[in-house]
């Protein structure tokens, strides 16, 4: 059973920092690419940064400078490391796995709110 457990979010004022983590199991870790991605009320979900097996990463222009993603493939954890947060930064963060092949693999965590607010 495939498992994508997210933490570290909460509410944090406008210039703050927070941590992302997600804890992946029942996948090869090593070979999956693996991102972030949030969901704003009333908005579709989008990309915050991915991460590939190779380490090569990717992020909205919205983010560039301002979020790190990196991956620890010993302990299957991927992280989002936030800082200089806005208010527009608020959304509920998902991790995601992803495999291509002749078969997508495709997995999403449950997701972890996260509130930029005075």
């Amino acid at each position: 059973q495939v498992q994508l457990v997210e933490s570290g979010g909460g509410l944090v004022q406008p210039g703050g920092s927070l941590r992302l983590s997600c804890t992946a199991s029942g996948i090869g870790f090593s070979v999956y690419s693996m991102g972030w991605y949030r969901q704003a009320p009333g908005k579709q979900r989008e990309l915050v940064a991915t991460i590939t097996k190779g380490g090569s990463t990717n992020y909205a222009d919205s983010v560039k400078g301002r979020f790190i993603i990196s991956r620890e493939d010993a302990k299957n954890t991927v992280d989002l490391q936030m800082s200089s947060l806005q208010p527009e930064d608020t959304a509920v963060y998902y991790c995601n796995a992803r495999l291509y092949g002749i078969i997508l693999r495709d997995y999403w965590g449950q997701g972890t709110q996260v509130t930029v607010s005075s």
